[in-house]
C-alpha cells in the first residue's frame, strides 16, 4: 500500500513539476526574445519529455535498468499508439508532408538506431555519446535551416510555443522561479515514482521492466498527452503530430543517450525479444498512416488504441 502511495505521489509530482518547468522556461525564453521556433522545438517539443529524463536517470542510479529503459521504450510506444491514437480517434490529425519528410525520417532513423543498440545487449557510454552527438546535430541543423525561411516545420514549432503560455514574460523572476520549482518537483516526483515502482514490482511478483513499460511510461507521458489533446482540440493536428515526433526523437537521443552516458545500462531480455520490436512496428505504422492519406483518421486512431490495449495485455502476460 505504501509503495502504491509513493507511485501515485511520484506521478502527481512529475505531472505538476513538468508543467511548471515547461511553462516557466517558455516565459523566460520569451522574455529573452528567443525565437518562437526555437522555443517550440526545444522547450516545448523536448521539455515535455523532462519527466521521462529525470525518471530514467533516477532509475539508472537506483540500479533499475528495466525501469530506465522500459520508460523510454514504453513512452515511445504509448506516444504513438495511445496518445496519437486517442487524439486521432477524437479529432482526425492532418499531417503536413514537408514536416513529415524531415522530422518523420529522423524519428524513423533514430528508432532503427535504438533497435540496433538494444539488440547489442548493453547501452554503454559509447552508445550514449553517439546518441547525444546526434541530438546536438539534429537541433543545430533544424535551427539553422528554419531560420533561413518560414517552412511548414517552422510554423509547427511556432504553434507549439503558443500552446503552453506561462506567466507574462515581461519579468524574469517569477517564470524563472516557476521553472526552478518545476524542476525540483519533477526530481522529487521521479524519486518517489521509482521507489514506488520498484516496491510495487517486488510485491506483485512482476519484473521492474514491466512496471517501467506500463505504469511508469504512461505516467511520464502525461505532458505529451495534454499537449497533444490541446493541439487537436484547437484544430492544430500538425502540432499534435509534430509533438509526438519531437518527443520520440528526444526520448531516444536525449533521454536514453544521456542516461547511458552517465550510467551504462544492461538491456532486459524482454525488451530485446519483444518491446523494441513493438516500438519499431508502431513507428512504421505511424509513418505509413501519415503517408497514405496525409492524415490519421478515426479508424486508424481506433486501430492504434486497440493495438496498445493488446500490447499492454501481452506485456503483463510476459511479465
Amino acid at each position: 500500500m505504501v509503495d502504491l502511495l509513493w507511485l501515485i505521489l511520484g506521478l502527481a509530482g512529475l505531472i505538476l513539476g513538468g508543467d511548471l518547468l515547461v511553462r516557466g522556461a517558455v516565459s523566460v525564453a520569451q522574455a529573452m526574445r528567443i525565437s518562437p521556433m526555437v522555443i517550440g522545438l526545444t522547450l516545448v517539443g523536448f521539455g515535455t519529455s523532462t519527466p521521462e529524463l529525470v525518471t530514467s536517470l533516477q532509475a539508472a542510479f537506483a540500479g533499475s535498468p528495466g525501469i530506465a529503459i522500459g520508460n523510454v521504450v514504453g513512452s515511445n510506444i504509448g506516444n504513438i499508439m495511445l496518445i496519437l491514437g486517442l487524439a486521432a480517434f477524437l479529432y482526425p490529425v492532418v499531417v503536413d508532408p514537408a514536416a513529415l519528410r524531415r522530422d518523420g525520417g529522423v524519428m524513423l532513423a533514430t528508432t532503427l538506431l535504438c533497435t540496433g543498440f538494444v539488440l547489442w545487449g548493453t547501452l554503454g557510454r559509447l552508445a550514449g555519446a553517439v546518441l547525444i552527438v546526434l541530438l546536438g546535430a539534429y537541433l543545430l541543423f533544424t535551427i539553422l535551416r528554419e531560420r533561413r525561411s518560414m517552412t511548414a516545420a517552422t510554423a509547427l514549432y511556432v504553434a507549439e510555443a503558443d500552446l503552453l503560455p506561462g506567466p507574462a514574460p515581461t519579468r524574469l523572476m517569477w517564470p524563472a522561479l516557476m521553472a526552478l520549482a518545476g524542476l525540483a518537483i519533477t526530481i522529487l516526483g521521479a524519486r518517489f515514482l521509482v521507489s514506488g515502482a520498484v516496491g510495487l514490482a517486488a510485491a506483485a511478483g512482476i519484473s521492474e521492466t514491466v512496471i517501467g513499460l506500463t505504469i511508469v511510461a504512461i505516467g511520464t507521458s502525461t505532458p505529451e498527452l495534454v499537449t497533444t489533446l490541446i493541439a487537436v482540440r484547437k484544430g492544430q493536428g500538425g502540432v499534435a503530430f509534430g509533438n509526438i515526433i519531437g518527443s520520440n526523437i528526444f526520448n531516444i537521443l536525449g533521454i536514453l543517450g544521456l542516461t547511458a552516458l552517465i550510467h551504462p545500462l544492461a538491456v532486459p531480455q524482454q525488451v530485446i525479444g519483444f518491446d523494441i520490436w513493438v516500438m519499431l512496428g508502431a513507428t512504421l505504422v505511424m509513418v505509413l498512416f501519415a503517408i497514405t492519406g496525409r492524415r490519421i483518421d478515426r479508424r486508424e486512431g481506433a486501430f492504434l488504441v486497440t493495438g496498445y490495449a493488446a500490447y499492454l495485455a501481452t506485456t503483463l502476460w510476459l511479465g
